[in-house]
């Protein structure tokens, strides 16, 4: 896979489908995982996340062909060349299973960086993923997306334009920006149709999933160590989300000492202008 290509068409038409990203033991592995608690899981209640959808998080946790999606290497290629220019590290945004039923309707065309008050048009606060666990059809509620309605010149449109159905298998990846605009379709067959949302958003913006409460440290002890620092357990520099002045990987250790100093997280930019403005305050 061509990483660079993908990137470069992500950015130009505001999304890409990347055919044949992960195989089909990990889409039937992760299916078969969810299976119950998509049974077990009540309908949606609200005209965004819809009456007749089901929806829950916490993924990471619920199977362990998760962790293939959510640390797929090409993936996390392209999401860090955009969203690494706006941030120190990025971070999971969420990890979420959809079930849309039949009859649901149509979702309110949006765009996902609204979650945020920022200003936008600068740079781009997240990257979705949708990953199909059944085929995606127009007739099954597909989700539609508005090429070219990203970024500031999409947004200053006065209207986002016709959608186009991304329509693929399981083992595709359906990769969006924040700013493009989509939502799912109707589902008009006689079964639902599932996917899983994974979204990657800027370290120092407040993630749509609360991470901590989905995955304590009892929990996320059991991730690799790439894994947990997508879930949190991680410094955005400047000391930015740090537990007691460092680092919340250490409640991942196995001796988490009772009383614990603060330490420094700087980049490298800072950490020289303070050791520089150190040394001249000590003459």
């Amino acid at each position: 896979m061509n990483v660079e290509n993908w990137t470069a068409g992500l950015l130009e038409r505001g999304y890409c489908i990347i055919p044949g990203l992960v195989p089909d033991a990990t889409v039937n592995g992760l299916s078969d995982d969810l299976d119950p608690i998509f049974a077990a899981t009540p309908l949606s209640q609200g005209h965004f996340y819809g009456f007749s959808t089901k929806r829950f998080s916490g993924l990471l946790k619920r199977s362990r062909h998760a962790e293939t999606l959510v640390t797929q290497p090409d993936i996390l290629a392209i999401v860090q060349a955009i969203l690494g220019k706006a941030c120190d590290r990025i971070q999971l945004n969420v990890a979420q299973a959809i079930e849309i039923h039949p009859g649901e309707v149509r979702q309110f065309p949006h765009r996902d960086h609204d979650m945020w008050a920022g200003e936008k048009g600068t740079h781009e606060y997240l990257i979705n993923v949708i990953w199909p666990l059944d085929p995606f059809t127009k007739a099954n509620g597909a989700t539609q997306i508005y090429p070219y309605s990203h970024g500031a010149g999409g947004m200053a449109k006065g209207e986002v334009g016709a959608p186009i159905i991304a329509e693929c298998e399981p083992g595709a990846a359906i990769c969006f920006l924040g700013s493009t605009a989509h939502g799912a379709g109707a589902n008009r067959t006689d079964r639902p149709r599932r996917a899983i949302v994974v979204g990657y958003s800027l370290g120092w913006l407040k993630p749509y999933e609360n991470l901590w409460l989905s995955y304590p440290p009892e929990v996320a002890r059991t991730f690799s160590p790439e894994l947990a620092a997508l879930a949190g357990y991680v410094q955005h520099r400047p000391n930015l989300g740090n537990y007691e002045g460092q680092c919340p990987s250490l409640l991942l250790t196995d001796q988490m000492p009772e009383h614990i100093g603060a330490i420094d997280a700087l980049r490298p930019d800072q950490a020289e202008m303070l050791a520089q403005f150190a040394n001249t305050a000590r003459e």
